[in-house]
């Protein structure tokens, strides 16, 4: 019998000998590279290896200093977004654009509304907004408020909007990023759906096994140069990180001196709505605790409650000891309480100050300082840099210019470093590559080390595992298991997680 091997179709996307630099520092090295219909094309890289500029490139967001893209034939040197928009090349970026106030119509059909005589034709609009979702296999209901679905969903929503707008190439950046297993196996059986349709779809991710269970080719960046391209199926972790980082990485947990007998932090009767019911935890001096849950559940309302952005029904804190209202951030920060908000960039950091600014800006708060010489600020930065090990192009350029990773190094360093006896991580290593979540797991671990009761969430279980003493797994808002994790394994916590079984 003769086995029939397909041929490979023609590229809809050939990217020859791109070139491209930011202020002298060479973003992208002469990248070449063909993206074809029918295809998952994962693209990998450590952060600031050139993966975003090759993507806005090819967006038209900026244009390449040398090469060519080649679209369907044509060879263009100079694509405005207008044009990558007219030519096919649709993008979902990590941080939604969906307008959170309008229906999931009034967003599909964004700047396409249906308006015979000026009136628009709302159940035109109702009508292919659902024809829209339902072409996809996607059920949400089309009058709900962007800003009440889940991020899974308004990931469905931006896609399915892009599909609609008729292009040939989609880019998708991490589009499984804070979410739950089960979430993320929608988004991923949805792209499948998509390059079975016969889609070309570029899908950006920093999970390696993810990457191998998706792609059908991935191609990796390292310092803005092809490192490695080529079909998924010939293709392993190990290599993969070798060709990201150029070197083995290992992340493998230390030997951490035991906990204190001393309460750092305890948390007790938390109830907050619908979202948290009863919620109780204590942490040690010198110990990790994890509360792990599906992402969107108990987990996420963490950060606002106890670092006072939000006032809970219920429940109370104790700090070393001492009680800490809830909803009074001054008296939350004197107490020693820390909380690293997930969210870098809106809550986390000013992107237009400068990486020294925000490193320092914690610390300066706390000690009521208000005016200071620069060339002060950039001395007492400059150990932090160090040992937090921030790196950047430029000598202090704004910190929302720097790499994914190295902002959450910056976040870390800003209130690590103001003395913290207890310590809440809102997944901490979210949207960072391979090498800098090894680096971030060993701060972690020396902050432990320290003697700082440390409470993290987290929905990886991969995370919970490498990190944590014990675990305490939360599903509807609910305590339902609490484990040492050296008595139950990566899929045991999994199923835990996914399954919501009681104590």
């Amino acid at each position: 019998m003769t086995t029939v091997v397909e041929a490979p179709r023609e590229p809809v996307v050939r990217i020859r000998g791109l070139t491209k630099s930011f202020g002298g520092a060479a973003a992208l090295k002469g990248v070449s590279l063909d993206i074809r219909p029918g295809e998952i094309h994962a693209l990998m890289g450590m952060n600031g290896a050139g993966k975003s500029t090759l993507v806005q490139v090819l967006a038209g967001v900026h244009q390449a200093d040398g090469g060519t893209v080649e679209i369907d034939g044509q060879p263009h040197t100079g694509l405005t977004t207008r044009q990558a928009r007219r030519l096919g090349i649709s993008t979902v970026p990590q941080r939604r654009e969906l307008v959170m106030e309008l229906t999931v119509a009034e967003n599909i059909l964004l700047g396409d509304l249906p308006a015979p005589r000026a009136f628009v034709a709302w159940k035109s609009v109702r009508e292919q907004a659902r024809k829209a979702l339902a072409d996809l296999g996607i059920t949400i209901d089309v009058e709900r408020t962007a800003g009440g679905l889940t991020v899974a969903e308004q990931t469905m929503v931006e896609v399915a909007r892009e599909v609609r707008r008729g292009g040939k190439v989609l880019i998708l950046d991490e589009p499984t990023a804070c979410l739950g297993a089960e979430a993320a196996d929608r988004i991923r059986a949805l792209v499948r759906t998509l390059r079975d349709e016969g889609m070309a779809v570029v899908y950006i991710s920093h999970y390696i096994d993810e990457v191998l269970s998706v792609a059908d080719h991935v191609t990796v960046l390292r310092d803005g140069a092809v490192a490695h391209s080529g079909p998924a199926a010939g293709t392993d972790a190990a290599g993969l990180v070798r060709d990201m980082v150029g070197r083995d990485v290992v992340s493998t947990r230390p030997e951490r001196p035991a906990p204190s007998r001393e309460t750092g932090l305890a948390v007790r009767g938390l109830t907050h709505g619908g979202a948290i019911e009863d919620f109780a935890v204590e942490v040690r001096k010198g110990e990790i605790v994890a509360v792990l849950g599906p992402a969107g559940d108990a987990q996420s309302r963490l950060f606002d409650l106890l670092s006072g952005r939000r006032r809970p029904d219920s429940g109370e804190m104790r700090v070393d000891g001492r009680p800490v209202p809830f909803g009074r951030i001054p008296r939350s920060l004197a107490s020693g309480l820390r909380c690293v908000t997930g969210d870098r960039r809106a809550l986390g950091l000013i992107p237009e100050l400068s990486l020294d600014e925000n490193l320092m800006l914690a610390g300066d708060r706390l000690e009521r300082r208000r005016l200071q010489r620069r060339s002060a600020l950039t001395r007492r930065a400059a150990p932090l840099r160090e040992s937090y090990g921030v790196v950047s192009l430029n000598r202090n350029p704004a910190v929302g210019r720097l790499s994914g990773g190295n902002q959450q190094k910056v976040l870390l360093a800003k209130w690590l470093e103001t003395a913290p006896v207890a310590c809440f991580l809102e997944d901490p290593t979210n949207g960072v590559d391979i090498a800098a979540i090894a680096d971030i797991h060993t701060l972690v671990d020396d902050l432990a080390a320290r003697g700082v009761a440390v409470l993290l969430a987290s929905s990886s279980a991969e995370e919970v595992m490498r990190l944590a003493d014990r675990v305490i797994v939360v599903s509807g808002g609910r305590a339902v298991a609490e484990h040492d994790v050296n008595t139950i394994t990566r899929d045991q916590l999994v199923a835990l997680a996914l399954g919501g079984q009681s104590k």
